[in-house]
């Protein structure tokens, strides 16, 4: 598995965390680190850049994300798949040099990983509409 991709899932596991505890402290972040060993380089940097970035940003992130799923409320979706929408979003945001369709892809991954049986299609709907109004002309 890529690091990137162990990053993704990283920082998944840790905004589940966030929204249950309505934070994440330092202390609740090391336990985190510590339950994993020691992970390749890079892991722990990139799931802190989307972990962090998406609790900065969450009002944004969410916005796009309800501007995007018509007729589904946020608080309404399963928890698994809008941090993964929030994970996916602000990547689209915020770090340009990964390609649309790798986060598309990824977070696709991670839906049929973790999700329920329809969460892939529901998070590749979502996902489609954001990218094509945050990354215009970008294949996917």
């Amino acid at each position: 598995m890529g690091t990137r991709r162990r990053a993704r899932e990283c920082a998944l596991q840790l905004l589940y965390m966030w929204e249950f505890h309505r934070g994440l402290d330092h202390v609740g972040r090391e336990a985190f680190w510590l339950d994993r060993g020691q992970e390749e380089p890079g892991i722990r940097e990139f799931a802190t850049v989307l972990v962090d970035g998406v609790v900065a940003q969450i009002e944004r992130v969410d916005e796009l994300i309800r501007g995007a799923s018509l007729n589904w409320r946020i608080d309404r979706m399963a928890t698994v798949d809008r941090n993964i929408l929030r994970l996916a979003t602000f990547e689209m945001l915020e770090v340009a040099e990964t390609p649309l369709k790798v986060i598309l892809n990824e977070a696709i991954e991670l839906s049929k990983r973790y999700g329920s049986e329809d969460s892939s299609a529901f998070v590749n709907g979502v996902l489609d509409k954001i990218g094509s109004s945050l990354r215009p002309g970008q294949k996917k």
